[in-house]
């Protein structure tokens, strides 16, 4: 199982952004409430707010909480939930409630088969709790035997899964906030932190994987050597810069200004946010899935990612995703470009830093 860690990065700023979704489900009340009762109705909450109430309600409900995401229209948290019991709770802590097919367990043997019977070069899954389904996404490389095996499995797993098709083709974006550079190779910073009291900063796994030292230009002088880095399964590096000038944690917004970013945080589905790489420079979108498995048309497969609408291109690797002033994830990689849109995968910024035994500086 992967274990939790934080992403890496030096001043691009990483933000996870919630998508605006609608919720398409009924609000339950309590069956056996007077005519004359308040009707409950869900609060009106921040996306902070809701990430904060959605881990409390998730205690609270155990097994028969399945999923939430947040509604940007309605500025409320949506939970999927098992029973009106469980909505009754739900609703009572101030959410909207939906009750749904499919339990956690459910999904969580869906991607179980999808790992044991269709990994596949150039696939990737995630939870979809707007749908209640394992959102299996088949990129353009996957033909011939390979798709029709997929397929099977994905019509055996019935309403617990959907097939979708992306036009482009699943690939890390080695090639890069800010840009560093390593061997010929370019890739992009995502946050600067601080280890034992030393400023390092984070950048992509695939990118640490080749390249042990890195430059603010190519052939310039080096600043940063890696310390720690770990691809595939996982997407992060650390890199320890050569100095000890603090750096302050910062995004380049690519407008002549900067995003300061003052912790990491999770993601959450429906969360609006963005990217800054030093490729395509600064996008926005949406957080679309969590703990996606991709699997990228080399064999290198990662778990745990969070999946997101937001464009990015080769050299946007390892830069930032954030939401104002939090750090959400890392550029691991995708299909796609910013002309034409596609997905993009992150590396969870919290899992990188208590994995590395790092904080944001």
């Amino acid at each position: 199982m992967k274990h939790r860690r934080i992403p890496k990065g030096r001043a691009a700023a990483a933000g996870a952004g919630v998508v605006a979704l609608i919720a398409a489900g009924v609000t339950f009340q309590t069956a056996n409430a007077s005519e004359s009762a308040p009707t409950p109705t869900p609060d009106t909450l921040t996306v902070a707010k809701a990430g904060t109430l959605a881990t409390s309600i998730a205690k609270d409900l155990g097994v028969d909480a399945v999923g939430t995401y947040y509604d940007a229209k309605g500025k409320n948290l949506v939970v999927n939930v098992l029973d009106e019991t469980a909505a009754e709770t739900a609703e009572a802590a101030g959410a909207k409630a939906r009750i749904v097919e499919n339990s956690l367990a459910e999904l969580k043997s869906a991607r179980s088969t999808l790992s044991d019977k269709a990994s596949i070069p150039g696939t990737s899954w995630a939870v979809d709790p707007a749908t209640n389904k394992v959102v299996v996404t088949a990129d353009r490389t996957v033909k011939g035997a390979e798709m029709d095996k997929l397929s099977a499995v994905v019509k055996k797993l019935g309403s617990k899964a959907e097939l979708q098709y992306s036009k482009g083709e699943f690939k890390p974006f080695i090639a890069g906030g800010d840009a560093i550079w390593g061997d010929g190779s370019r890739c992009s910073l995502g946050f600067n932190v601080v280890k034992d009291g030393a400023p390092h900063f984070l950048t992509a796994g695939h990118c640490t994987e080749s390249v042990t030292s890195w430059s603010a230009e190519q052939g310039g002088p080096v600043i940063g050597e890696n310390t720690d880095s770990s691809f595939p399964d996982n997407d992060y590096g650390l890199v320890k810069y050569t100095g000890d000038t603090p750096h302050p944690s910062e995004v380049n917004l690519y407008n002549g200004s900067t995003q300061a970013i003052a912790k990491a945080g999770d993601a959450t589905v429906g969360q609006k946010v963005q990217r800054s790489g030093s490729t395509t420079q600064l996008h926005d979108g949406t957080v679309t899935g969590l703990d996606a498995t991709v699997n990228y048309g080399n064999g290198d497969i990662v778990n745990g990612l969070i999946q997101t609408d937001v464009c990015a291109e080769p050299g946007d690797s390892g830069g930032a995703l954030f939401a104002g002033d939090t750090a959400l994830g890392l550029t691991s990689g995708g299909s796609g470009d910013c002309s034409s849109g596609g997905e993009t995968f992150f590396q969870p910024v919290p899992e990188a830093l208590s994995a590395l035994g790092a904080e944001i500086g």
